[in-house]
């Protein structure tokens, strides 16, 4: 997948998915057979029985704890959708899928059944009065926990309704209708808890603008010499011309209103297109950002030119703080920024101050520049200038506020992956900060984990402190040479010191989800192992007092209990030390077996450091879900599985990674090939190798470079980096600063060279940056052209993550024929 530095995500009060357990099922669908060449059979396919199961097997439901975490809403996570669903009515309008008949973004999984339980004792509690069939969007409790609002959307009928669930009474009723969700969710809860902000509809609009088929011009691009080099990454589903434009403007269009408890509605402000509307934590003011034009045919609705504002309650202007132009292009570099208001929101821990960063280097992180950016704080009445609350030696990434002397604010350098957080005192700025930690962002064992948030009584996320508010938590994965073993940690704020309170243990892998206040605080966390799905737990923080299940998840697929796992751990030929998890299937044992087919499925990381990309990844204790997407249902037939080996791409120093991707690429999969034959688990002969969107891009350049595997699967791919001239995954140089290894890089240019089949799969309506779906058909003519064996199959109306049933089953029977076609099957099958 094609994607900028990565954000480690802040634990928070919010979804928990106890199990990654798989999907329901709706009805059957027609069997095809492959042809052995030209012209395919049409139809959409089943796999093996063993197959279906795993699709059809039922998913955990999905919970969200209340702001004081002695309350859970748990949703119910319904089927797969049908190809019928996922067929309906969609438009692809500036970088957004949008479902025309409900004015929602296009989504095709909602949930369809939802109570409360009590996070003491696990008790369920019903709720009355819920609309059929129930259709929940999102969730979100009330900042006083009496009320959980949900959002009812009905595709069929194209209803997009706010719900309220009065918490006490355990009944259920409609406040508002006729929701906007394009941008978000579309509602939010207001400080007070006394109504809630909606997006809807504006009132009278007319019906949608029509296309005549008659154009009204060209669609004129320009741009003029001067303006420097400028990275434009390779959007999908960008407007196209101006009646484009005029539907984009009707569909997002939105009358922001304020609707109380009992339903009375109020408008607040203009309508428009909003990126944002958020009430400050007192309830005071609004802060407001708005999509003008000129629009683009170039860039995403995120680049398009905005209104900063804020507004009083009642939605009249206050203060005008920025209108910032169309960016459709960025200096080179993951580290290039747009210049101006960035990042822009609300001080969680105060009443009315806004913060944001602006870059002091132009955005460029190419020039030389002591200051990269400077982070600003204005409080209302916003009628004085803003003040500098940090100066950073690089990006700023966020703040997790806390109260007046305490903040985290954290900043990071992609070049050379260093990230820093502070300790800042908001309120006294002129107070020096202190470095809380400094490291690498690939040194996982340097982690020192996530600051743990609650809710505060206005809704606002903010740092977690102790009863005596001398300490603060922090949760972290806790990589080691051992494998994941997520803790919780108590940091004193005198010295910093930090007292471990949680580790997980062996046989487990438990991950702390909350932490309740009072004298007798208690610890929620997840706890799953290789035969037992993950459940919610409940123990005292202190003492030694034995966990309570809350939950009681059933294993998805009893069938499968006694797959085996392990984290092997073997060296590559330059010394870069790998991991990999290895899974037998149940009953299986290679001494008295033999070798199985196995297939290999990877997907390729970056690092600057080699000993970063030593470092061990994931954990042996982790529940063995066998899900329908990742290789691990290949196990349910009996193939030896290698998920997750990693595939490792260093660059020290000055040195770029993928200047020597291909020899790393050859080296990793070889040693893994290795390892699998030397336990006797695998033969040489009967090895496939596979993966998913850059694993499909790895799968295709090991099948072009080596003969190690006999066949592969590559899935949403790209394979012709000239496509994705200014950048892909982590490679910062754009084609024509770093020619020789977009080229080299390229399996396209490398196609004649492929000797072992190879089965492509795309979406036909990929919307991921950078693999259109004609990345698939052409590298497969390219493969058919030059003599190669190939299958091409491309999925109607799928994105870069396949949704409807009949595509997720077609996919595993393509899947499945393929690996028994080249591999050998390892046990017998019959196909519906």
């Amino acid at each position: 997948m094609t994607m900028r530095a990565s954000r480690r995500i802040r634990r928070a009060p919010a979804l928990l998915a106890l199990c990654a357990g798989l999907l329901l099922a709706p009805p059957a669908l027609l069997a095809a057979p492959p042809d052995t060449a030209g012209q395919q059979a049409q139809g959409y396919r089943l796999p093996s029985a063993a197959l279906q199961a795993v699709v059809d097997a039922p998913r955990a439901p999905t919970l969200l704890l209340s702001p004081r975490r002695d309350l859970a809403a748990v949703l119910q996570t319904p089927p797969l959708p049908s190809i019928a669903q996922v067929a309906q009515p969609e438009l692809k309008l500036a970088g957004l899928r949008i479902n025309p008949k409900t004015f929602s973004d296009s989504r095709f999984s909602f949930g369809s059944a939802l109570w409360l339980i009590d996070t003491a004792e696990g008790a369920k509690r019903p709720i009355d009065g819920l609309p059929q069939p129930l259709s929940v969007a999102s969730m979100a409790w009330s900042p006083d926990q009496r009320y959980l609002a949900f959002n009812q959307l009905d595709p069929a009928s194209g209803h997009n309704e706010l719900w309220l669930v009065d918490v006490a009474a355990g009944s259920a009723r409609r406040i508002a209708e006729r929701l906007n969700s394009v941008l978000g969710k579309g509602y939010a809860w207001l400080p007070d808890s006394a109504g809630l902000l909606v997006m809807q509809r504006p009132a009278g609009q007319p019906d949608a603008p029509v296309d005549d088929g008659i154009p009204a011009g060209p669609a004129v691009q320009q741009t003029e010499a001067g303006q420097g080099v400028r990275a434009v990454r390779t959007y999908q589903d960008l407007l196209k011309n101006e009646h484009d434009a005029r539907l984009f403007e009707y569909y997002l269009q939105a009358q922001p209103a304020r609707v109380a408890i009992n339903g009375q509605a109020r408008p607040l402000g203009p309508a428009g297109i909003y990126l944002g509307l958020s009430f400050s934590p007192d309830g005071a003011y609004l802060l407001s950002q708005r999509v003008e034009r000129p629009f683009s045919y170039a860039v995403p609705v995120s680049r398009f030119p905005r209104r900063i504002e804020v507004l009083d309650a009642d939605g009249a202007l206050v203060h005008a703080l920025a209108r910032l132009p169309l960016v459709e292009g960025l200096p080179t570099g993951n580290d290039a920024v747009p210049t101006g208001v960035r990042s822009i929101g609300w001080r969680a821990d105060a009443p009315a101050s806004l913060v944001w960063a602006e870059a002091q280097d132009g955005g460029d992180p190419s020039r030389d520049a002591p200051i990269r950016d400077a982070v600003m704080v204005q409080a209302a009445p916003f009628d004085r200038p803003p003040l500098t609350l940090a100066r950073l030696q690089s990006r700023y990434s966020g703040i997790t506020w806390g109260r007046g002397d305490v903040a985290l604010l954290r900043e990071y350098w992609w070049k050379t992956r260093q990230v820093k957080e502070w300790r800042i005192a908001p309120d006294h700025p002129e107070q020096a900060a202190q470095l809380v930690s400094e490291r690498s962002a690939d040194d996982r064992y340097g982690d020192p984990g996530q600051p743990l948030l609650q809710l505060d009584d206005k809704g606002r996320a903010r740092l977690q402190f102790t009863a005596d508010g001398r300490s603060y938590y922090r949760v972290g994965d806790g990589a080691s040479a051992e494998g994941d073993r997520p803790f919780l940690d108590r940091v004193a704020l005198e010295d910093g010191r930090s007292q471990r309170l949680f580790h997980s243990q062996a046989p487990y892998y438990e991950v702390p989800v909350a932490v309740t206040d009072g004298p007798a605080p208690r610890l929620l966390f997840s706890r799953e192992s290789n035969d037992t799905p993950s459940d919610l737990y409940v123990r005292a923080l202190d003492g030694d007092a034995p966990a309570r299940a809350l939950t009681d998840t059933p294993h998805p697929l009893p069938q499968l209990r006694g797959v085996r796992k392990e984290q092997i751990r073997y060296t590559r030929e330059d010394g870069v030390a790998l991991t990999a998890d290895l899974l037998l299937p149940s009953g299986y044992d290679p001494k008295k077996d033999g070798p199985r087919p196995t297939l290999l499925w990877a997907y390729p990381a970056e690092f600057k450091s080699a000993d970063d990309a030593s470092q061990v990844t994931g954990s042996p204790y982790r529940f063995n879900a066998v899900g329908y997407w990742g290789p691990e249902a290949f196990l349910a037939r009996g193939y030896v599985v290698l998920s997750r080996p990693t595939m490792p791409i260093v660059g020290e120093g000055d040195t770029e990674p993928n200047d020597t991707y291909i020899p790393q690429l050859v080296a990793s999969a070889r040693a893994a090939v290795d390892e699998v034959v030397r336990r006797g688990v695998a033969d040489r002969d009967r090895i496939a190798v596979g993966g998913h969107s850059y694993g499909a891009f790895m799968t295709a350049n090991l099948l072009a470079h080596t003969r190690l595997f006999k066949a592969g699967i590559a899935r949403s791919g790209a394979y012709n980096r000239t496509l994705t001239p200014f950048g892909f995954q982590a490679e910062e140089r754009n084609y024509w600063q770093a020619q020789a290894t977009y080229l080299a890089m390229s399996p396209f240019n490398h196609a004649g060279d492929i000797k072992d089949p190879i089965l492509f799969i795309h979406g036909a309506d990929d919307n991921n940056s950078g693999t259109f779906p004609i990345q698939s058909e052409r590298m497969f003519a390219a493969v058919k052209g030059l003599g190669g064996t190939a299958r091409l199959v491309m999925l109607p109306n799928e994105s870069h993550a396949y949704r409807a049933r009949e595509s997720i089953m077609t996919m595993l029977a393509e899947s499945e024929d393929w690996l028994d076609r080249w591999l050998g099957a390892p046990t017998e099958r019959k196909r519906r």
